[in-house]
This record gives C-alpha cells, sequence and structure tokens, in this order.
C-alpha cells in the first residue's frame, strides 16, 4: 500500500484535510484511532467512522512482528511479515533510533551484504515503511529513522520520498533525523533538495578507490569516490546537515595505509562524519572481521588527521543478526558462497 492510496481511501469516505491528517498522525506515531481529546464520533464524518476500525486492522497488518532478537547493546533486530507474507528487518536502535527497510531484497549486490544475495524481490510500499516505523513505537519512543536496512533506498525512490514525507510531518520525527542511505545514485541529488522535508543523507563510500568500489558495489552507479563526496557536499552545504559516509571495515581489503591517505585526501574540510562498522560476519562470505583494535587504530589515525571520525559497532553482533541474516534464516537456510574479492590496490 502506497501513503496516497489511503489518502484517497479516506478522502472517498468524506474526509477533509484534517480528518485526514489525523489519522494518519495517530497510525505513524501508534496511537489508538480513539485518542485524543476531540472525541472521534464528534469529528470524524460518519462513513469514515463506520469504516475506521477496519482501516485500523488494515493498517496494523500492513508489518506485524514475527521475531525479536534482543542485543545486549540495547539493539533489538526486528523480522517483521508485511501483508503478503514477504519478510523484511527492522532494528531498534540504542537512544531511540529505528533501521527501517525498503526494500525486499535488493539489487545493488554489495558483496559484503546478506541482503544483496537475492536479488531485488519486490519493492515496500509507502505505508509499509510507516508501518515498520508504527510496529516499533509501540515497543518503544522512536525519535530517529534511518533508510538503512534491508534494500537501496535510490531504487525505491518514490515510495521512501513519500514516507519520509509523512514522518516528517504527522510522524513528528525531526527531518535531520531521518537519514536516507544510499550508494550514490544521482537521482538522489536531484530528488532530496525538492522534497518539503530534507533528511539528513548517508553515503556509502567503504573505498577510496574507484575499481575496488566497483567490484564491492557491483551494480552502484559508476560515481568516482571524489564524485560521490563532491555530490554529498553540495548537499550537506545545501540543507546544512553534515553527510554521513559509510564504512564497512573489511580486514586486509579497506584498511591498508594507502585508504587512510585516501580518506584525508577526499574528506578534509569536507562537512562530513565517517562512520566506520567492522564487518559483521557472514558464514559463506569470503571477507573478515578486523579486530576492535585495529578498527580503533585507524579511527584514532584519522581523527589525528582532522578527519571526524566515529567506530561504530553493527547493532545485533551478538544475536548474528547482521542485515538480512534474519530474513535469509527464516526463508533459506542454506547461505550461499560468495566470490573472493582481490584486494590488491590498483
Amino acid at each position: 500500500m502506497r501513503i496516497e492510496t489511503l489518502r484517497q481511501r479516506l478522502r472517498a469516505l468524506g474526509a477533509n484535510p484534517r480528518h485526514e491528517q489525523r489519522v494518519l498522525r495517530l497510525w505513524s506515531q501508534a496511537l489508538p484511532q480513539t485518542a485524543g481529546k476531540r472525541q472521534v464520533e464528534h469529528f470524524l464524518p460518519a462513513p469514515l467512522l463506520a469504516e475506521l476500525p477496519a482501516i485500523a486492522e488494515e493498517l496494523a497488518a500492513l508489518a506485524r512482528l514475527e521475531s525479536e532478537h534482543p542485543g545486549e547493546d540495547g539493539s533489538a533486530r526486528l523480522l517483521v511479515r508485511l501483508g503478503d507474507g514477504q519478510l523484511v528487518e527492522s532494528v531498534l536502535l540504542p537512544r531511540d533510533g529505528l533501521c527501517v527497510s525498503t526494500q525486499v531484497g535488493c539489487a545493488v549486490g554489495c558483496t559484503f551484504c546478506m541482503t544483496g544475495t537475492t536479488g531485488l524481490i519486490r519493492q515496500v510500499g509507502s505505508a509499509e515503511i510507516v508501518a515498520q516505523v508504527a510496529l516499533a513505537r509501540t515497543k518503544r519512543p522512536v525519535k530517529k529513522v534511518v533508510f538503512m536496512g534491508m534494500g537501496e533506498p535510490a531504487h525505491n525512490l518514490d515510495n521512501v520520498m513519500e514516507a519520509i514525507e509523512l514522518l516528517g510531518t504527522a510522524g513528528n520525527i525531526g527531518h535531520k533525523n531521518l537519514v536516507f542511505s544510499t550508494v550514490g545514485d544521482p537521482r538522489v541529488f536531484e530528488t532530496l533538495p525538492r522534497g518539503p522535508v530534507k533528511p539528513a543523507l548517508a553515503l556509502s563510500l567503504h573505498t577510496t578507490r574507484a575499481e575496488l568500489r566497483e567490484q564491492l558495489l557491483p551494480r552502484a552507479p559508476r560515481l568516482t569516490p571524489e564524485e560521490l563526496v563532491e555530490a554529498g557536499e553540495a548537499y550537506a552545504r545545501a540543507t546544512g546537515y553534515p553527510i554521513q559516509y559509510q564504512w564497512t571495515l573489511l580486514d586486509g581489503v579497506n584498511d591498508g595505509d594507502d585508504e587512510i591517505e585516501g580518506i584525508v585526501r577526499l574528506l578534509s574540510g569536507k562537512y562530513a562524519i565517517l562512520n566506520m562498522i567492522p564487518f559483521n560476519t557472514v558464514e559463506g562470505m569470503p571477507y573478515v572481521r578486523p579486530s576492535w583494535e585495529k578498527a580503533a587504530d585507524i579511527a584514532r589515525r584519522l581523527h589525528r588527521r582532522g578527519i571526524l571520525t566515529k567506530l561504530r559497532q553493527s547493532a545485533g553482533q551478538d544475536v548474528d543478526g547482521g542485515c538480512g541474516q534474519l530474513r535469509a534464516r527464516a526463508e533459506k537456510p542454506v547461505r550461499p558462497a560468495r566470490r573472493v574479492i582481490p584486494v590488491a590496490p590498483a
């Protein structure tokens, strides 16, 4: 379901903009449709009032909890079943954050990501994206939403932007606390500045070497790291939010001195934060998670060179719940082997 489809249904039942906004606000904030100071029977038109229980049930059915996997770090990975039976993952993050999925599967095929092994199965509708937030809010407060779960948001741009607009208005989430993550599709840099809600932007960098990036992200747009940073910097300056550059640390692949020098060259003086996340070990993939000591040393070296670097843990490490793993275990117990990526610098 798309949010616009829901809006049209509400209008057909006699809803004016205030009625429509009330239904969307209560749903996205996980509140009963009878909540609020004004009694619903004194506010909504009779046709909408009669259909409201059925609408509320349909919205609840868009995303139901299949299983929950709490982590010791305060996170909890949620396996969510959509209305047609497909499974996606959401992650409750520490400090009132939530990571949501925008696709079932993914077409980019990042070689270090379990989600990419399935390819793209289908898009997640804008109402299904918001439904993940509503579901999470039944468990704990959600004040930040990051679009970093299963899927490439740029490949589902209309649905994601529709969800962002609702979450940044009726959903009561600050615009800079909505984080759009992408491998760097040029359409993102054209579309995001035009929206009424301008989210923060996270760009998957992972390496400063163009040839290695093409191997790690085989079906990402062919933007060089330099072009990606240039486009990111323009958006950061236009919105006033620093770009979050994402870097999955792969032992012996993108953690050498050459990459450190490349990062300093690319990001010095930029309005940016570098998020380094050690690889979440996945059976059947040819990568190794670097030691925490090695990762911390890289972050310290970058800090000394003037690069704001945050070393982060992938939520749910202790429950073997990296993105796509819960769904993979539920749908397909045998994980496919992945090809080894050459690691020698050009």
